[in-house]
């Protein structure tokens, strides 16, 4: 039997609606994904936290609590980037493990733990908290493609999770780009050298290829897989979870989920996907094969766009794709994705644009000094001496890059609380991970970028006139009393 994670609200509204679903369109249908009997469902981290405070002036703390409340008999996810949290920064250990304990208080089951460049020292920290609070904690490290990131490196890396005290463990392929074999080549090696922890396949349908994976991986013995609900699914986002289940039925493999809920629950997606329809973006909505070749995620593809078009060189686009790959290799072939992922992108353009490294982003030089972690290979003295300068050996971070920092929740409760804005414990953490958005959101200045009745659930189309084609004549044409 394998089990499924269903993303719905979390990735696969992250992939494909910009995070922007609101909790009010998550209860009504809670119930009955509540009855399907998933591993967990992924429901917190990644950017739902900070798109509940900057987007939607919701606290992304009580969505929690409303959504453990109404799915008691489900295991919780939420996605945590290791000493990131969900943010973009590092932040010191005291902010790591208050966070994890407050979360899993209010409702997170299972922690989906990860580090943008498999620096096991930055899981380190979230790995124990979690153990400590007596939650599940699943170690994942990103898929990407390079000559270091063999199927060698992954099951070295996951036996030394599985030494971390993980429970279970995940790859996590975040461009969609692992091909069938490599997804039973890794998964296979893994259980043949003696790794014990169940481990789950996450990955996107951005080439095209995730489901092929998801068979292979079932043959290579993968215990749990992530999908999404159908109308939430495909291009960017995920593997439809119904068709996945059918897929399985009556094999090794069945899910045993009952198949005429999950249609049940497809029926109110789609009105879902209906009302935001706002938020679709063909591109993000597509199959895109050339992902495998240059591994850039969907979401840093639409950035790249956006930059180039700001400097006036959008006809250097391909180009741009080329230098991607030059500074993953320059830079000692770090996955692409969060934060890693806009660093790289930000810097090929620049180096485009510019010329190479004659603008250098100040990020690029964190990354290069070890302040992100350790690169996943060694980066050469040259390139160390391009963009750190001659000293460049002064400069280098040999250290965990939170060892370096001081802790701060008291000192962001002392803040918050002379701002006469501390209410919960877990306020005092949203504000030391998003300061200005939890001032708005806790002294009641925070106004959502729409409100539900803005959006365009329902609407009338009676009354509206439209000329129509039908072979070579025209007509006027009346629409009347239709709604959809």
């Amino acid at each position: 039997m394998v089990k499924l994670t269903d993303l719905v609200f979390r990735d696969g509204q992250q992939s494909l609606l910009a995070t922007r679903m609101r909790t009010e369109d998550m209860l009504p249908i809670a119930d009955e994904l509540d009855q399907v009997g998933f591993f967990s469902l992924e429901v917190w981290g990644g950017a739902t936290f900070d798109v509940c405070l900057r987007y939607l002036a919701e606290d992304p703390w009580e969505r929690l609590r409303t959504l453990r409340t109404a799915m008691p008999d489900t295991p919780l996810q939420m996605l945590e980037r290791g000493m990131n949290i969900v943010a973009y920064r590092n932040f010191p250990d005291d902010i790591v493990e208050k966070f994890i304990e407050y979360a899993h208080k209010d409702g997170v089951d299972v922690f989906r733990i990860f580090d943008a460049l498999n620096d096991l020292r930055n899981m380190k920290a979230p790995i124990e908290a979690v153990r400590k609070a007596g939650a599940h904690v699943q170690g994942s490290l990103c898929y990407t493609i390079s000559p270091v990131h063999t199927v060698e490196y992954y099951v070295k890396n996951f036996k030394k999770l599985e030494a971390m005290g993980c429970n279970s463990l995940c790859v996590k392929d975040m461009s969609g780009i692992i091909s069938p074999t490599k997804a039973f080549e890794i998964i296979h090696s893994v259980k043949e050298e003696g790794v014990k922890l169940p481990i789950c396949l996450h990955s996107h349908t951005s080439s095209g290829m995730a489901t092929l994976a998801f068979i292979k991986a079932c043959e290579a013995g993968v215990d749990h897989l992530d999908t999404v609900m159908s109308p939430l699914s495909g291009g960017a986002s995920h593997p439809p979870t119904e068709a996945i289940v059918a897929a399985l039925k009556d094999t090794l493999y069945d899910t045993g989920y009952d198949l005429d809920l999950l249609m049940e629950c497809r029926k109110y997606f789609q009105k879902i996907w209906g009302k935001y329809r706002h938020l679709h973006r063909e591109q993000a909505l597509q199959v895109d094969p050339s992902v495998v070749v240059h591994q850039i995620p969907g979401g840093m593809l639409s950035n790249l766009i956006v930059q180039l078009e700001q400097f006036g060189a959008i006809g250097k686009f391909y180009q741009v794709l080329e230098e991607v790959r030059v500074v993953r290799e320059d830079l000692g072939w770090p996955p692409l994705v969060t934060p890693t992922s806009q660093i790289v992108g930000v810097q090929a353009v620049m180096n485009v644009v510019f010329g190479k490294y004659k603008r250098v982003l100040e990020e690029t030089k964190n990354y290069v000094r070890g302040m992100y972690g350790k690169p996943p290979a060694e980066i050469s003295q040259e390139v160390y001496k391009t963009i750190l300068g001659r000293n460049w050996h002064d400069e280098i971070v040999e250290a965990r890059p939170a060892d370096l920092l001081k802790p701060m929740f008291k000192k962001s409760r002392d803040e918050l609380e002379g701002l006469g804005l501390l209410k919960k414990e877990e306020d005092v953490l949203s504000y030391a991970m998003f300061p200005e958005e939890a001032k708005k959101l806790l002294s009641g200045q925070a106004k959502p970028e729409f409100t539900s009745d803005q959006l365009p659930l329902e609407y009338e189309m009676q009354g509206r006139r439209f000329r129509v084609a039908l072979g070579s004549q025209e007509y006027d044409v009346t629409i009347r009393g239709v709604k959809r």
